[in-house]
C-alpha cells in the first residue's frame, strides 16, 4: 500500500507578500501587487509592468557574498523554504537528512544572470565574465542550493515544464515519498525572470497584457477585454511527508495531496489545443488517482492566466469534466493578483488552496469586470467567498502543452490537527 502525503509546512516569498500570512491577507482582500517595473528602466518595453518582490532584502538574509553568488530565483526558493520548515517545525539532522529530498520546479531559471553576464562579456570581455555564472543560471540551482544549506541528502532533482513545473514538482515529490525513497521532500519552485531580456521577449510573443495605463487592471482572467498574461517572480515551497513519519513526530498537518494528473496537448509549443482534450484527461486522472468525483471538488484554483485562448480552453475542459457541477463548483484565478509566477506558479496556487481551506475563504478573481459569453463559470468576482471547503483542485498548463493537475484535501483520520498561521 501507497503511503499517504501530508503537507506539514508552507513558506513562499511572492508580489503580495513575504511569507505566508501577508500573501494570504492580501489575497482575501483582493488586492493586486502589479505595478511598473522598476528591477530595471521599462521605458522602451511594450508592456512596462510586472508583479515584482517588494522589500526583499537579499543580502541582510544571506549575507552579502553569499546572495551575489545566488540567482534571485534561488534566493527566494531558499527564503520560501527557510519559512516552510519552520513552519512544519522539522529540523534536519544526521540522522535523518538522508531521507530528506528536495524537488523544486522552475520554467526557466536563472535568466536574469545569463542577461546580466551577457552584457558583461559584451561590454568588457570574457575575462569580466563571472566564474559563478553557470551554477547560478542552471534551473536545478534552487533544489541544489536548498539540499546544501539546510543539509537535505535525500532524491533531489529539478522538474522543467514551463508553467507547469512547480505542480508537477509537487506531484513528483509525491510519487517519490509514496514508493519509499524518502519520509520528506522539499517541494515547489521559484522563477525571476523579470529581465530586460525575457519580458522584451514575451511582448515581441504578443503574449504579455500591454495595459500601461492601467496596471493595477492588467491581469483580468475569464474578462472578455483580457488581453494577456502579467509576468510575475518569487517562490513557494511546501513540506511533503509520508503521513506515518508526519504522525510520528507529532506534526500538524495543512493538508493532504490526494490526486496527481499530468499530460501533454501534443499541439504547439505555446498556444493550448482549442478542444482542451489533454487538459480535460490531466483533470481527469487527478480526479482518478484521488478516488474522488467532480462534484466532491469544492473550488478549483484555475490556471487562469488572462489570455484569451487559455482561458476560453480551460473553462471548456472543466466543463467537459465536472458537467453540470461546472456551474457550481466556484473557481478563481488568484494570478490577477500575484501574476504569473511561470514556474513557481503551481505551487504558490497550492498554498493559497491550501489556505482557502484552513480559513473557508475563496480568494477572488479581481478585475472581472465584462462577462464573456465563452467564460460563463463562477469566477468568485472582485470579492473573496466564504465558503466550507474540503477538497481543492489546482491546474496548471504551460508553453510546450504541458498540463498538471493537483488535487488536496483536508486531512482526516480521526487525529486532524490545525497548524498555526
Amino acid at each position: 500500500m501507497k503511503s499517504r502525503v501530508v503537507i506539514t509546512g508552507i513558506g513562499t516569498v511572492n508580489p503580495l507578500g513575504l511569507n505566508v500570512t501577508s500573501t494570504w491577507q492580501h489575497a482575501i482582500q483582493g488586492e493586486s501587487a502589479i505595478d511598473r517595473i522598476t528591477l530595471f528602466d521599462p521605458g522602451e518595453h511594450s508592456t512596462q509592468f510586472a508583479a515584482e518582490v517588494k522589500g526583499f532584502d537579499a543580502a541582510s538574509r544571506f549575507g552579502r557574498k553569499d546572495a551575489r553568488r545566488m540567482d534571485r530565483f534561488v534566493q527566494f526558493a531558499v527564503a520560501a523554504t527557510e519559512e516552510a520548515l519552520k513552519d512544519a517545525r522539522l529540523e534536519i539532522t544526521d540522522s535523518n537528512r538522508d531521507r530528506v529530498g528536495a524537488v523544486i520546479g522552475t520554467g526557466i531559471g536563472g535568466v536574469r544572470t545569463l542577461g546580466e553576464e551577457a552584457n558583461t562579456l559584451r561590454d568588457k570581455g570574457p575575462k569580466r565574465v563571472s566564474p559563478f555564472m553557470v551554477p547560478m543560471m542552471l534551473p536545478d540551482t534552487a533544489s541544489g542550493q536548498v539540499a546544501i544549506v539546510f543539509g537535505a541528502r535525500g532524491p533531489n532533482l529539478c522538474i522543467t515544464a514551463a508553467c507547469a513545473s512547480s505542480t508537477n514538482a509537487l506531484g513528483e515529490a509525491a510519487e517519490i515519498i509514496r514508493r519509499g525513497s524518502a519520509d520528506v521532500v522539499i517541494s515547489g519552485g521559484a522563477e525571476a525572470a523579470i529581465s530586460p531580456l525575457t519580458m522584451a521577449a514575451f511582448g515581441n510573443m504578443g503574449a504579455l497584457s500591454s495595459r500601461n495605463e492601467r496596471p493595477h487592471a492588467a491581469c483580468r482572467p475569464f474578462d472578455r477585454d483580457r488581453d494577456g498574461f502579467v509576468a510575475g517572480e518569487g517562490g513557494a515551497i511546501l513540506i511533503l511527508e509520508s503521513e506515518a513519519h508526519a504522525q510520528a513526530r507529532g506534526a500538524s498537518i495543512h493538508a493532504e495531496i490526494v490526486g496527481y494528473g499530468l499530460t501533454n496537448d501534443a499541439f504547439h509549443i505555446t498556444a493550448p489545443a482549442s478542444d482542451g482534450a489533454a487538459a480535460i484527461i490531466c483533470m481527469q486522472l487527478a480526479l482518478q488517482d484521488s478516488g474522488l468525483h467532480p462534484e466532491q471538488i469544492d473550488y478549483i484554483n484555475a490556471h487562469g492566466t488572462s489570455t484569451p485562448l487559455n482561458d476560453k480552453t480551460e473553462t471548456l475542459a472543466i466543463k467537459q469534466v465536472f458537467g453540470g457541477h461546472a456551474y457550481q463548483t466556484p473557481i478563481s484565478s488568484t494570478k490577477s493578483m500575484h501574476g504569473h509566477l511561470l514556474g513557481g506558479a503551481g505551487a504558490l496556487e497550492a498554498i493559497l488552496g491550501i489556505q482557502a481551506m484552513r480559513h473557508g475563504v475563496i480568494p477572488p478573481t479581481i478585475n472581472y469586470e465584462t462577462p464573456d459569453p465563452d467564460c460563463d463559470l463562477d469566477y468568485v468576482p472582485n470579492s473573496a467567498r466564504e465558503a466550507s471547503l474540503r477538497t481543492v483542485m489546482s491546474n496548471s498548463f504551460g508553453f510546450g502543452g504541458h498540463n498538471a493537475c493537483l488535487i488536496l484535501t483536508t486531512f482526516q483520520n480521526g487525529n486532524e490537527t490545525q497548524a498555526d498561521d
